[in-house]
C-alpha cells in the first residue's frame, strides 16, 4: 500500500479520493477545515495549513508521494520532502512557476508558446505607462484564484482599479472560443491527452458556467491546440495532470491563457463520460500505472452548480430531487455545509449524442436548481 497525500481537502481533492477507492493506496489529507468535503473519506485526516512549512514538511515526511489540489501551498517545504526522497506530483519547480502570473507568463515567452502580448507591472504608476496595451487584463501575481485578483482595464480611466502589486497586464484579444486541454503525463514521460472542451463563462462572476466536450474546432485549429498543450506541459518536464486553458482567436490562432498543473474544474466531465476520469489518471500517474484511456464514451455537458446570489449561511438545495429525475444527467454535490453567492457547491455532468439535448437539460438545471440558504425557521 503506497502512502499519499493531498494538500487540500475542498471539492477536487474529494473527488480524487472517489477514484482512489479502486486502487491500493492509503489516503492522507492535510487541510485547515476538519468540515471539508474531502475529511471523511480519506484513511488519515490531518488538520493543518498547507501554505506553512512546518505543517506540510511533518505531513509529508513520511508519505510515498504528495500531489495538490489548488497550487497556494508552501513550495520550500515540498522542494524538501524531494530532496528526501519524496515525489511531489507535480514537482515542486513547476508549482514555483505556476503560483505566480508573472513567472508563467515568462514561462511562456521564454518557449516560445503562443500567449497574449503582456507587461509585467510592479505597482500602478508602472501600470500607468502601459495605456498602449488598453483594453487589457491586469492580473496580480500571486494569490488570484478563481476570477479574484483578475481586473479588466478597459481604459485609462480604470486605471485605479487595477493592483499596486507585481501583476501582469495581458493585451485583451478577440476570442472566438475558450478551450482546455488536460494533458496527462507519466513518471517514463509517456504522454496522453483528453479531448479539448469548450468552456463557457459566466462573465458576473468570472467563473466556469458549463462546458462542451468535444468542442467544435476545425481540423486545423484542433492541431494547433494539441500542439500547443504539448508544448507547454512537455518543458515542464514533470509527471502529473495538467488543464491548459487557451484561448481560440476568430483567425484561428491558438494562445495559452494559463494552465492549472493538478486536475481541474475543465476536467469533471471525465468521471462519467470518459473511459478514464482526470481522477482515475492521476492515481494512475502517481501509482506508476498504465495511463488510462481518454476517450470520450459520449459528447457531454458540464454545468457548475453554485451558490445563489443574496445567499449566504447553511446551504439548501431547492429542487434537486425535481432534477434528479432528468436522464443521463449526473449530481455531484461537494457536502460543503455553508454557500454563499457564486461558491461551487457541486457540478453536473450530461451526457447525450445530441447537442441540443445536452443544451436543453442544462438550461433547465440552471433555472430550477439553486443553492439557497436555509432560514431560521425551516
Amino acid at each position: 500500500m503506497r502512502k499519499i497525500g493531498i494538500l487540500g481537502g475542498g471539492q477536487l481533492g474529494r473527488m480524487l479520493l472517489q477514484a482512489a477507492a479502486n486502487y491500493p493506496v492509503e489516503t492522507y489529507v492535510l487541510e485547515n477545515d476538519a468540515e471539508c468535503p474531502a475529511a471523511h473519506l480519506c484513511h488519515h485526516f490531518t488538520k493543518g495549513d498547507i501554505t506553512r512549512y512546518d505543517d506540510v514538511y511533518n505531513f509529508g515526511k513520511n508519505l510515498d508521494a504528495l500531489t495538490i489540489e489548488i497550487e497556494n501551498v508552501n513550495i520550500d517545504a515540498l522542494e524538501q520532502l524531494e530532496k528526501e526522497g519524496k515525489r511531489i506530483f507535480p514537482k515542486p519547480q513547476v508549482l514555483r512557476i505556476i503560483c505566480n502570473k508573472v513567472r508563467q507568463k515568462q514561462y511562456y515567452a521564454d518557449y516560445n508558446i503562443p500567449t497574449s502580448e503582456f507587461v509585467v507591472t510592479q505597482n500602478l504608476e508602472e501600470l500607468r505607462q502601459h495605456v498602449h496595451l488598453l483594453p487589457a487584463v491586469h492580473k496580480l501575481g500571486q494569490g488570484g484564484y478563481d476570477g479574484r485578483g483578475v481586473q479588466i482595464i478597459e481604459n485609462e480611466s480604470d486605471i485605479e482599479k487595477g493592483f499596486d502589486a507585481e501583476s501582469v497586464l495581458e493585451k485583451k484579444v478577440a476570442i472566438e472560443k475558450e478551450i482546455a486541454l488536460m494533458v496527462a503525463v507519466a513518471n517514463d514521460g509517456k504522454i496522453t491527452m483528453y479531448p479539448p472542451v469548450e468552456m463557457v463563462f459566466d462573465d458576473v462572476l468570472n467563473l466556469l458556467s458549463y462546458q462542451l466536450c468535444p468542442a467544435e474546432l476545425s481540423q486545423e485549429v484542433y492541431f494547433k491546440a494539441e500542439a500547443t498543450a504539448l508544448t507547454t506541459v512537455k518543458n515542464f518536464q514533470s509527471a502529473g495532470l495538467f488543464a491548459v486553458e487557451m484561448f481560440v482567436t476568430p483567425s484561428g490562432d491558438v494562445l495559452v491563457n494559463e494552465t492549472a498543473p493538478r486536475v481541474h474544474n475543465s476536467g469533471h466531465h471525465t468521471i462519467e463520460a470518459h473511459y478514464s476520469s482526470q481522477f482515475d489518471m492521476l492515481w494512475r500517474i502517481m501509482l506508476d500505472y498504465p495511463l488510462g484511456c481518454t476517450d470520450a464514451i459520449m459528447p457531454s455537458l458540464m454545468q457548475n452548480i453554485l451558490g445563489a446570489e443574496g445567499h449566504s449561511g447553511e446551504a439548501h438545495y431547492e429542487g434537486l430531487e425535481e432534477m434528479l429525475k432528468l436522464e443521463n444527467a449526473f449530481f455531484h454535490i461537494y457536502g460543503k455545509k455553508n454557500t454563499k453567492p457564486g461558491r461551487k457547491m457541486g457540478h453536473v455532468t450530461i451526457i447525450s449524442k445530441e447537442k441540443a439535448d445536452l443544451l436543453h437539460k442544462a438550461n433547465k438545471i440552471k433555472h430550477n436548481l439553486s443553492v439557497v440558504a436555509k432560514t431560521p425557521h425551516e
